[in-house]
């Protein structure tokens, strides 16, 4: 994986979470993935802010991103990071149950880099979720850093 830069998956099903998490270890990046239950949980996360005011400076290598979620939806995530400066060159992959066309048009229209249905299926689940931790968090090389401005 390029530098220490972390996956953060927004996963509220624990069991997802889980299976997502034994996906990458395959990978050997498992110890590089956050994982947040809901949407102003990641919302914390990238602004540095709440139970992660003190984590390390510095963008997720790519955020998978739940549609259905507590507190604040996957779309509303969505909208906050592609609409900020600092935050919208963050690969963000949709990891989602959802085969609705309505919330896989909307998801692109928000700038999603990606839209992946959870396959039901044990293996396949594991099995997608494998390549997309090896293609985002090994293969892919991720934008240089946004430079903050200073407050």
């Amino acid at each position: 994986m390029t530098g220490t830069k972390p996956i953060l998956l927004a996963e509220d099903n624990p069991r997802d979470a889980e299976l997502a998490l034994a996906a990458m270890e395959e990978q050997n990046i498992s110890d590089k993935v956050v994982v947040c239950q809901d949407g102003a949980e990641v919302l914390d996360y990238l602004y540095c802010r709440g139970a992660f005011k003190s984590r390390l400076k510095g963008n997720p290598v790519v955020v998978f991103l739940d549609l259905k979620m507590p507190k604040v939806t996957g779309l509303e995530v969505l909208r906050t990071i592609k609409a900020d400066a600092n935050l919208r060159s963050i690969p963000v992959v949709m990891l989602t149950s959802s085969r609705e066309e309505r919330d896989l048009r909307e998801s692109y229209a928000l700038g999603a880099n990606a839209y992946v249905v959870k396959p039901v299926e044990f293996h396949q689940f594991v099995s997608a979720v494998k390549e997309l931790g090896a293609f985002w968090g090994v293969i892919n090389e991720p934008p240089p850093e946004v430079s903050r401005p200073e407050k």
